[in-house]
């Protein structure tokens, strides 16, 4: 199969390239190489048919799209960003972006599409208070998170709250203008869907860690920040108190996912479009990633701040067994293992 990998020079996108080149595709890239994203050019394998173009521009999408199977829409810009003003950014490389491929797309009568999705679009995670049973809590209040109260609450009683893992079919609650956006993907990739007889999935990745992170930028994830402060000799800094539950999931399992999906897309029914969170299945706390890098690495110990960031979540974590039973997908990476991997790996910019 011929690929085109939009974004496919980033750090989730090079390791999708790299597992489509082992099963013999014939692959091409599509990046815009964006600073955030991009300190030092990456070198891609040789064999791969590199376009440097941004997917707002519809002629250069148009001319990598010719001879195309199938699309693996990784290019967008990632994390929450410094504050609102990153808005028009965010909407313009995503959403904008995806709707210049999708209409591409159509034009070429390349109909198969696996969209890089994202948790963030979840908002909170699964929650179940004691007396009222599964519960969405409310935004988070400053006076809470001030006053170091981090765990959301019932908004019915005010009694504690257990986090569970979410499902696909929980409603989305994007809390940020990154999450906005990405869900606004998934709504463009089902509405081009159902328009064209296309079959689209949307990877909902959970925090995806390795080789080849970018360095601690206003964008890059949790993890990258921690193992960059590690390698100046500084020690991680966890917000809140460290207690956050997150999936991390390594990118060599993600880009397997997308693998997984891309077989899976004939599937689906002619216009369908189908969600699937990528996670391990091993919830764990912001820090006891932190101090799981700190240990293999040999360096400082982490520093709990209590700080916070207002569009943040408390908890998040995947159910993935949708992936695991329609797709026949499974995180091989254990946490342990994958941190101690991380410690020492080489980031994108290295």
């Amino acid at each position: 199969m011929r690929i085109l990998v939009t974004g496919g020079a980033g750090f989730i996108g090079s390791h999708i390239v790299d597992a489509l080149l082992r099963r013999g595709d014939d692959v091409r890239v599509l990046d815009a190489l964006l600073p955030a994203a991009h300190r030092v050019p990456p070198a891609l394998p040789g064999d791969v048919d590199f376009r440097h173009a941004d997917v707002r521009d519809a002629e250069a999408v148009a001319d990598a799209l010719a001879g195309v199977d199938a699309v693996l829409h990784q290019a967008a810009m990632v994390g929450l960003g410094k504050d609102f003003l990153d808005a028009p950014d965010y909407a313009g490389c995503n959403d904008l972006g995806t709707a210049v491929l999708l209409a591409e797309m159509t034009r070429a009568g390349v109909a198969h599409l696996v969209l890089a999705g994202s948790m963030v679009v979840y908002g909170e995670g699964r929650y179940t208070c004691p007396l009222h049973g599964h519960v969405r809590p409310g935004p988070r209040m400053v006076d809470y998170l001030e006053a170091g109260r981090f765990e959301p609450p019932c908004p019915r009683c005010g009694a504690q709250l257990a986090p569970g893992p979410v499902t696909e079919d929980a409603p989305a609650d994007p809390r940020n203008v990154y999450a906005a956006t990405k869900l606004a993907q998934e709504h463009l990739a089902a509405s081009w869907a159902r328009a064209t007889g296309g079959r689209a999935a949307a990877l909902r990745y959970h925090n995806v860690y390795g080789p080849g992170m970018p360095r601690d930028t206003p964008y890059a994830g949790v993890a990258s920040l921690f193992r960059s402060a590690l390698e100046r000799g500084q020690a991680p800094r966890v917000f809140e108190d460290g207690g956050q539950l997150r999936d991390f999931v390594h990118v060599r399992d993600v880009a397997e996912a997308n693998l997984a999906a891309l077989a899976g897309l004939n599937t689906l029914p002619e216009g369908g479009a189908r969600a699937y969170n990528v996670g391990s299945g091993e919830p764990h706390t912001v820090g006891e990633a932190a101090a799981a890098l700190a240990a293999a690495r040999g360096g400082c110990a982490p520093v709990v701040t209590g700080e916070y960031r207002l569009g943040d979540v408390r908890h998040v974590t995947a159910s993935s067994q949708r992936l695991r039973e329609e797709l026949r997908w499974k995180a091989e990476v254990p946490f342990a293992e994958g941190m101690a991997e991380f410690a020492t790996a080489p980031l994108r910019g290295d």
